[in-house]
């Protein structure tokens, strides 16, 4: 190891450590583990692996048994006991949720083209993610592969006229500030990362997986505020393919090194966690497509 990767190496732990030093929302966080590792090596993870985790990224035991407890009250997780040890894993319906967030979250998304109008069953209905009220009982949003809306009455629409004027409608119906803002707060943190591991710097297993961990937690919590609007509504320097392709090009950098810990100290009621799986291939092969040129 010549001395220039060794000292990158050593800016990449000192960064690591800042991000510990602000951990991130337990719940929140849980969820990530769980998608991010337990659900592709099939969906059960150890109370203890998952306090050690967590522990690692910050996070207290104290934190994270309150916080397990919340999510099971919450209908989110469920766990079991075999012997004396505790086991969890999503609830049916939060792996529907999550399965829903990772086709987007890794899988990409298509650009949205034209327009829904939503008219909900019941007027009070509150918008569906993504829309925006635009008057009583009537919604407007993007209209995309992916969504799955409420019972209502729905309409697609294209735009015929006045696309100049649509970026200044759109910061009024959507907070698209707020969201550029997340968006540019996960850069700024995390482009510095990247940067090292492009010079050379390499962390530890376990620290390659937090950092991954805290990674997703970030980038999942910025784009699923975003609404995904078409091209034509958002500013000329809107920064979610920015963020995509920083998300895209770090965890793959990270991913040797984490997944090779989970293989070794992750485990559930019949022992070790694979390292790899055929899920987690094809989530690597795919975000290979969107990381940054070089």
């Amino acid at each position: 190891m010549t001395s220039d990767t060794f000292d990158t190496s050593d800016a990449a732990a000192d960064l690591l450590a800042t991000w510990v030093a602000q951990p991130p929302r337990a719940a929140r966080f849980i969820v990530t583990i769980y998608g991010d590792v337990v659900v592709p090596r099939g969906g059960i993870l150890w109370m203890g692996t998952l306090i050690e985790i967590a522990n690692a990224a910050g996070l207290s035991e104290s934190l994270v048994r309150t916080a397990v407890s919340r999510l099971v009250a919450a209908g989110q997780l469920i766990g079991e006991r075999v012997g004396r040890r505790s086991y969890y894993r999503l609830t049916d319906r939060a792996r529907i949720e999550f399965a829903a967030a990772e086709r987007v979250l890794f899988s990409g998304h298509d650009d949205a083209e034209g327009w829904v109008f939503f008219v909900p069953e019941n007027p009070d209905t509150p918008a569906p993610d993504g829309f925006a009220p635009i008057a009583k009982g009537v919604c407007l949003g993007p209209a995309r592969p992916d969504q799955a809306l409420p019972p209502g009455l729905v309409f697609q629409s294209q735009l015929a006229k006045g696309v100049s004027m649509l970026p200044d409608y759109a910061v009024k119906h959507w907070d698209l500030h707020d969201v550029s803002d997340a968006y540019a707060r996960m850069i700024a943190r995390f482009a510095p990362m990247a940067q090292m591991y492009a010079a050379g710097a390499r962390l530890l297993p376990r620290d390659s997986l937090v950092a991954r961990l805290i990674l997703v937690d970030d980038f999942r919590a910025a784009f699923l505020r975003d609404p995904r609007l078409p091209a034509a509504a958002l500013p000329a320097d809107w920064p979610s393919r920015q963020a995509r392709a920083l998300f895209a090009s770090l965890y793959l950098a990270l991913s040797d090194s984490a997944d090779s810990h989970v293989g070794t100290t992750f485990r559930d009621a019949a022992g070790l966690l694979p390292g790899a799986t055929v899920q987690t291939r094809s989530r690597l092969a795919t975000l290979s497509a969107q990381r940054s040129p070089g």
